[in-house]
C-alpha cells in the first residue's frame, strides 16, 4: 500500500469518454488506466494527478455500485495544485465553467472552482491537507 492513495474518490457519468478529454485536457490529470465494454461503455478509469487518484465510470453499466449510486451527484472533488492561476488558465482555455476565481483564502490558500459537463464541482487549491 506504500505509495497508493487510500481515499479515491468515484464518479459516474452519462458521457464518461467526455468526462475522461476534460480531466486530461482541461484539469490535466493523467490516464493510469481505462477499461471499456465492447460496446465502448466505460466501465472503470483511473486517472492520477500528483499522488491521489480519481475513479470513473459510466452511468448504467450495471452492478451494484452502479445501482448504489443511481442519480446521485453532482459530488465535490478538492484537488491540491503547485499554480492555482496556470491550472485556471488551462481550465478556462478548454471552455470550463469556472464557479469561483482564483481567490487568496483567509487560512492561506489559493483556490478555484470549476463544474463538469455534469455537473461535479472540482475545486483546486494550494491547501493540502496534512495526513
Amino acid at each position: 500500500m506504500a505509495g497508493s492513495p487510500t481515499v479515491c474518490p468515484t464518479l459516474l457519468y452519462t458521457d464518461a469518454k467526455a468526462a475522461l478529454r476534460l480531466l486530461t485536457e482541461a484539469f490535466g490529470f493523467t490516464r493510469v488506466a481505462v477499461y471499456e465494454s465492447d460496446d465502448g461503455t466505460v466501465m472503470h478509469a483511473e486517472l492520477a494527478y500528483g499522488t491521489g487518484v480519481v475513479m470513473l465510470g459510466s452511468k448504467g453499466r450495471g452492478g451494484v455500485f452502479d445501482t448504489a449510486m443511481g442519480d446521485a451527484g453532482p459530488a465535490g472533488v478538492y484537488v491540491v495544485v503547485e499554480d492555482v492561476d496556470a491550472h485556471h488558465k488551462r481550465a478556462v482555455e478548454h471552455g470550463v465553467e469556472i464557479l469561483m476565481e482564483p481567490t487568496d483564502q483567509d487560512y492561506g490558500s489559493r483556490d478555484y472552482t470549476a463544474r463538469d459537463g455534469e455537473g461535479n464541482i472540482w475545486s483546486f487549491g494550494t491547501y493540502a491537507p496534512a495526513v
